[in-house]
């Protein structure tokens, strides 16, 4: 037997179709699924009390404090919290909130089930009939409130929002009031401390004789400032001191001539300016008059004379000028030598000061300390009380009162039945594909080529009957033509494979009507054909026939009756049948016996093609002796019914025994709902059989025009026939 390749691959992935074909299969399930659903949410939501919401908004913002402002300080940007919104939603349904709503609305005083409730009770109603939210990334929170009572969720949702207004109001005044007191308290703690620290500071300076006549921080500002204004003093006159040396050894080093140049621009003096000009100009007018007259000319003497003179006396103010820089440099470093002196003289002090009165000045600098601490707790003390007194802008602001409602929110009759409809829908197809999923029968030709490794020869409609009386232009002996060609092109092999044996894994999977309607096909298409009911312990083949069962098979193999009168003609000239007979208790094993393998070889030389019925394969042994007797054996699956384990069993039971299978038969499809398998025989159905009513009903339609037009004709002759007066 040829294998059939594996179809694992194309199987792992389902097609849409055959989405489509499992939806059509259990549409039922699916259709009741949904109308159950459906129904169901119909019905409770018009039973359902009709429910009213009521909204409130409040706009929530962090606690600050109105102080910051009053003083003119500046108070920073807030940073954002994504948190904050979320946490006053828990306050806000906090028992200290609801418990004040219960008691405002008078909730408690409600009758349920003919009995008050308490706060406890009351809370927790309250709990499930309000919703609180965030309104679109904002700090806006909207506080919905539902009550089978307009007026009810009106009241509940102000409530709401008055009573979380007051608690955010009183938890700010509390938390100042007891931040003051904390403050206070720390206060008198301060001054207590200070004036033991005074007391102590007293007693050193009386104890160390200290004159503090400058009051606080004596010690740590006065001598400090001395010593650093004798050391700029200091710097200062170095610097004056290293400036003159500088410029008095330059000029030093230079002669008379450098020096006379330079001297002006590094020492600027008048007297000396004013003798360099008048010598420059008597050396012009020395130099023009020369030219002119002789050097023993009394004027050329004369001017000479006096250049001379302004020369000595430019030389005697320039020694002038020297000296007095001298004079001044030993004067600097005089100073620079004294104020050397101060400094360390100021040091000695300070270091003589801070030995001696160091304890004394400690306690003073804690004492200063510790009292602007005290005046910082006391500040705050005044900026919190006057925070307390002054009217705060509150950090809870209702934006929208509650409105009555007008109509009620639930249920919402619209979304209940439309989400009845989708899950109804979604629930019937999600069980029908796991109804589909638990079931393990045959479905397709790809689970019987899978599961079995063998070809399927043919497919077989639902509601077949036999094809003696639907006679051979039925819609469904094209199947079995089908299935016909296919067995012949299976067994092929060998010429002389006549017999055959069509098994089933279990009862009614339609064996027996599958087998009867192809020995039929065979035999109208001119074979000699033997149909054998082997089936001895449930036959039902002679009813096909509408024979009697009393002789057959088994009175021929007990030897009680000759072969030739257990054959039995049919309508069919070709067609010939045997019935099982009556089978005694005592002959259970007849058909493994010798006589009737000699049966079998016999039929096979009197016909062309012989077809024993066998029982199911799974029931009892017949069958598996019967497959190792015929040439080739058809095994029939019906569609959805037994588990595809049960049908790979049958087959390994056909081939143990040494039964050649050819193939399967998917029985008793569902053309209709199963579109998978249409074209196996629908097609021919709405091909042949339709158009044969077709053409059945335009020659019955011509007919009755024919006859129509014949009456119409013969009216007319007959009134022309008739006398005329």
């Amino acid at each position: 037997m040829d294998k059939i390749p594996s179809t694992e691959q194309s199987s792992d992935k389902l097609h849409i179709l055959d989405y489509w074909r499992i939806i059509r299969v259990r549409f039922v399930v699916i259709l009741l699924v949904f109308l159950i659903t459906a129904v169901t949410t119909t019905v409770v939501t018009f039973l359902l009390p009709p429910t009213y919401m009521s909204l409130s908004r409040i706009s929530v913002e962090k606690d600050t404090s109105d102080i910051a402002p009053l003083l003119g300080m500046q108070s920073g940007p807030t940073a954002f919290d994504p948190y904050f919104i979320q946490t006053e939603f828990e306050k806000i349904q906090s028992q200290k909130v609801l418990d004040k709503v219960v008691a405002k609305c008078d909730l408690a005083e409600s009758l349920v089930l003919g009995k008050s409730l308490n706060e406890s009770e009351a809370r927790k109603i309250l709990e499930k009939s309000i919703d609180v939210r965030q309104y679109r990334n904002t700090s806006i929170i909207e506080l919905r409130a539902y009550d089978r009572k307009p007026t009810k969720a009106q009241e509940i949702a102000q409530a709401l929002a008055s009573e979380y207004q007051n608690h955010r109001s009183n938890l700010q005044k509390d938390r100042v009031k007891k931040g003051i007191e904390s403050l206070k308290t720390r206060m008198e703690e301060i001054n207590t401390e200070i004036t033991s620290m005074q007391s102590d500071v007293d007693r050193f300076r009386t104890e160390l004789g200290i004159s503090d006549a400058a009051g606080e921080e004596s010690y740590s500002i006065i001598e400090p400032e001395i010593v650093r204004r004798y050391e700029v003093e200091l710097i200062t006159a170095k610097g004056v001191l290293t400036t003159q040396s500088s410029l008095l050894d330059g000029l030093k080093g230079q002669s008379p001539e450098e020096l006379r140049a330079s001297i002006l621009t590094a020492h600027p003096d008048a007297q000396l300016d004013a003798l360099t000009r008048e010598f420059h100009t008597g050396q012009i007018t020395l130099a023009n008059q020369s030219i002119d007259l002789g050097d023993e000319h009394p004027r050329i003497k004369g001017l000479k004379k006096v250049v001379a003179t302004l020369e000595g006396q430019i030389n005697d103010r320039i020694k002038g000028i020297l000296a007095g820089l001298e004079l001044r440099v030993q004067s600097s470093k005089a100073q620079v030598e004294q104020l050397q002196r101060d400094v360390e003289d100021a040091k000695k002090r300070e270091s003589d000061m801070r030995e001696k009165g160091r304890e004394y000045f400690n306690a003073k600098r804690e004492l200063a300390n510790t009292t602007r601490i005290r005046d910082t707790i006391l500040l705050r003390v005044m900026q919190e009380e006057v925070d307390l007194e002054l009217p705060k802008e509150s950090t809870v602001e209702i934006i929208d009162d509650a409105d009555l409602p007008i109509r009620a929110v639930r249920p919402n009759i619209p979304l209940n039945i439309s989400l009845g409809v989708v899950v109804g829908l979604i629930l019937g197809v999600g069980l029908a594909f796991f109804i589909e999923y638990l079931d393990t029968s045959v479905k397709t030709i790809d689970d019987v080529e899978r599961a079995l490794g063998a070809a399927v020869l043919g497919v077989i409609p639902q509601n077949v009957g036999s094809l003696l009386e639907e006679g051979d232009e039925s819609p469904h002996a094209e199947a079995y033509r089908v299935l016909r060609t296919n067995i012949l092109f299976a067994g092929r092999k060998s010429e002389k494979q006549t017999t055959f044996s069509v098994v089933s894994g279990g009862a009614g999977e339609g064996k027996t009507t599958t087998m009867f309607n192809l020995a039929v096909v065979f035999a109208q298409q001119g074979d000699r054909i033997l149909i054998v009911d082997s089936d001895l312990r449930r036959p039902s083949m002679h009813r096909y026939l509408k024979v009697s069962n009393n002789i057959g098979l088994t009175n021929y193999l007990l030897g009680q009756v000759a072969i030739d009168e257990v054959i039995q003609t049919t309508e069919l000239p070709s067609l010939h049948f045997i019935p099982s007979g009556k089978l005694p208790s005592s002959s259970m094993g007849i058909l493994s016996s010798a006589k009737m393998k000699e049966f079998v070889l016999e039929m096979k030389s009197r016909y062309d093609y012989v077809f024993l019925d066998a029982p199911p394969i799974m029931g009892v042994s017949d069958a598996s002796v019967l497959a190792s007797m015929v040439d080739m054996c058809v095994l029939v699956v019906q569609y959805r019914k037994y588990p595809q384990l049960m049908t790979q069993r049958a087959k390994s039971m056909v081939t143990k025994v040494g039964g050649e299978l050819v193939g399967v038969v998917l029985n008793n499809i569902n053309i209709s709902q199963d579109s998978y398998y249409y074209y196996y025989s629908g097609y021919y159905y709405d091909y042949y059989y339709k158009s044969r009513e077709k053409e059945e009903s335009a020659d019955e339609t011509q007919g009755v025009e024919k006859e129509a037009k014949l009456l119409a004709n013969a009216d007319l002759g007959g009134e022309d026939e008739k006398p005329k007066y």
